[in-house]
C-alpha cells in the first residue's frame, strides 16, 4: 500500500477521511462528527479545537493501518481562531457568514470581500495575546505535522494581508498582528513536513475544499456544471470566456483555458436540514401541481445577493399543502437557486456532475435535476474534497509531478445518473418564475 494517500476535509458538521490507491479507489473511509454552533442568527462557528485540532488527528488515525505516503486537509473558507503557544485554540473558530467578518462592505468573492481580515480584527481585539491567528487548516497542519502552515491558494482569501507573495507587514499591522503571528505560507500541493518524524507520511500544505472538489470532480469540458451538494450548495459552470457575470464569481478552473463561474449559496444542506427538521417524516407528495415555495435564505444569501440579512419565506401555502409538498419545496428551492445562477452565467450547460454528501440525498438529487431540466451525474465518491486531499497529497508526496493538478481528472467516476422527471420538469418551471419574484423581494 506503498502508493495509499490520504486527503482530509474538515467540513461545517464532520472531519472526512478518505485513504485511496493510485487509481484513487477508496480503500479506507472514516467520518468524525462535529457540531456547528449558532449562539445568535447571525453568529457561524466551530469549537476549532475539536474540529480542526482534534478531528483531523482522530479522522486519520479512524482510518486504521493504512500507513500512506502522503496526507494532505482542506477546509472550508473563511475560518479563523486565536491560539495558545501549544497550538490550541483560544478562541470560537469563525466561519464563512459570521457577523464577525463584516466590515461595512458587501460581501462577496472570498479574495474580495475583506471577510477574513475582518475575522482577523475580531479575533485579535479578543485575544490581544495570542500566540498566533490561523484558519482551519494551519490548525490541523500543525496537529498533524508541528507546524502552521496555509496554503497560498486559502491564503488568497485573506487579501490584501496576502499580496500573492507573502503577508503584508503593513496590513497585518492595522489589523493588530503581526506576520510572525500568521501561518507559513507554502504553495499549493507542496510538501509543507512529515506527520510522526523523518520517516513518516509527507504532509500537504492543504487547500481549500471546494478546490479539492473540482480536481476530481470530472466537469471539465465547457457546458458541464459542477454542482457541490454540501452544507454550502456552490454551482460552477464550465466555460472558455472570462468576462465578468455581475455579483458572480469568474475564477480559473485547472482544466487548460477553462473558467468557472457561479459560485456558493446558502440554499445547501444546512438550510436543507433546517427545513425539513421542522416537519418530521412526512409522505412523499404526489401531485406536481400542489407544492409551495421558498425563498431558501434563513441565514442570509450569498451568490446573487451576497446579503446576509436577507430571510426564509414560505410562500403559496393553502390547507390542500402536505407537510411532503412542504418538504418537496425546500429541495426544489435549491434546485431553482442553481438554476437562477446558471441563466445569470449564459452557459450553454448540458449536465450537471454533483458531488459532496448530498448526493446520497435522492429528493436532493432529483429535485435538481427537475429544478434545472438536466440530468445529475452523482459521482462515486461522495465525499469530494477529502479524495481531492488525497490527490494533492500524491504530488506532496512526490508521486505525481509538481502542481498536476490538472491529472487529478483521472479519479473522476460517475456513480449514476439521474434525469429529470418530464411532469414535475413542467410543474417546477411554472413556479420557478413566482421563486424569482419572492427572491427578490429580499424580506429581513
Amino acid at each position: 500500500m506503498g502508493e495509499v494517500t490520504v486527503g482530509i476535509d474538515i467540513g461545517t458538521s464532520s472531519v472526512k477521511a478518505i485513504a485511496a490507491d493510485a487509481d484513487g479507489h477508496v480503500v479506507a473511509s472514516a467520518r468524525v462528527p462535529h457540531a456547528f454552533r449558532v449562539p445568535s442568527p447571525l453568529r457561524f462557528e466551530h469549537d476549532a479545537d475539536r474540529a480542526w485540532r482534534a478531528g483531523p488527528r482522530d479522522a486519520l488515525a479512524a482510518l486504521g493501518d493504512v500507513r500512506p505516503a502522503g496526507v494532505s486537509v482542506a477546509a472550508m473558507v473563511p475560518s479563523l481562531t486565536a491560539v495558545d503557544a501549544a497550538g490550541i485554540p483560544v478562541t470560537p473558530g469563525l466561519l464563512y457568514g459570521d457577523e464577525r467578518g463584516r466590515h461595512g462592505t458587501v460581501a462577496g468573492h472570498p479574495a474580495e470581500s475583506g471577510e477574513l481580515l475582518a475575522f482577523l480584527r475580531w479575533t485579535a481585539r479578543e485575544a490581544p495575546d495570542a500566540h498566533g491567528y490561523w484558519p482551519a487548516q494551519a490548525v490541523a497542519n500543525h496537529a498533524l505535522g508541528g507546524q502552521p502552515v496555509l496554503d497560498t491558494t486559502t491564503a488568497a482569501t485573506a487579501y490584501p494581508l496576502f499580496d500573492w507573495t507573502d503577508w503584508d507587514p503593513a496590513v497585518a499591522t492595522e489589523a493588530g498582528v503581526t506576520t510572525d503571528q500568521l501561518p507559513r505560507l507554502v504553495p499549493t500541493g507542496f510538501e509543507c513536513g512529515r506527520i510522526g518524524g523523518a520517516d513518516g507520511p509527507a504532509l500537504g500544505s492543504g487547500c481549500i475544499d471546494a478546490f479539492a472538489e473540482q480536481l476530481v470532480a470530472g466537469a471539465d469540458d465547457e457546458g458541464d456544471v459542477l454542482v457541490i451538494l454540501g452544507t454550502t450548495l456552490i454551482v460552477w459552470a464550465v466555460t472558455a470566456s472570462d468576462e465578468p457575470v455581475p455579483d458572480h464569481y469568474v475564477i480559473p478552473h485547472t482544466a487548460p483555458g477553462k473558467m468557472l463561474v457561479g459560485g456558493p449559496s446558502n440554499a445547501g444542506g444546512l438550510f436543507l436540514n433546517w427545513a425539513t427538521s421542522l416537519l418530521g417524516n412526512p409522505e412523499p407528495v404526489t401531485d406536481p401541481g400542489r407544492v409551495p415555495l421558498w425563498a431558501p435564505y434563513p441565514r442570509g444569501e450569498r451568490v446573487p445577493y451576497n446579503d446576509p440579512d436577507r430571510r426564509a419565506v414560505l410562500a403559496g401555502l393553502d390547507l390542500t399543502h402536505t407537510a411532503g409538498a412542504v418538504r418537496r419545496a425546500a429541495f426544489e428551492a435549491s434546485g431553482f437557486v442553481a438554476r437562477r445562477m446558471l441563466e445569470a452565467t449564459k452557459v450553454d450547460a448540458r449536465r450537471i456532475v454533483a458531488t459532496g454528501g448530498g448526493i446520497r440525498v435522492d429528493d436532493w438529487v432529483q429535485a435538481l435535476a427537475d429544478a434545472t431540466g438536466m440530468p445529475v451525474d452523482c459521482v462515486a465518491v461522495p465525499e469530494g474534497g477529502a479524495l481531492g486531499s488525497a490527490w494533492l497529497a500524491r504530488i506532496a508526496a512526490g508521486l505525481e509531478e509538481p502542481l498536476a493538478m490538472t491529472e487529478g481528472r483521472r479519479w473522476a467516476h460517475t456513480g449514476r445518473r439521474v434525469d429529470p422527471d418530464p411532469k414535475w420538469v413542467r410543474a417546477a418551471d411554472e413556479r420557478y418564475g413566482r421563486f424569482l419574484e419572492i427572491s427578490e423581494l429580499g424580506l429581513r
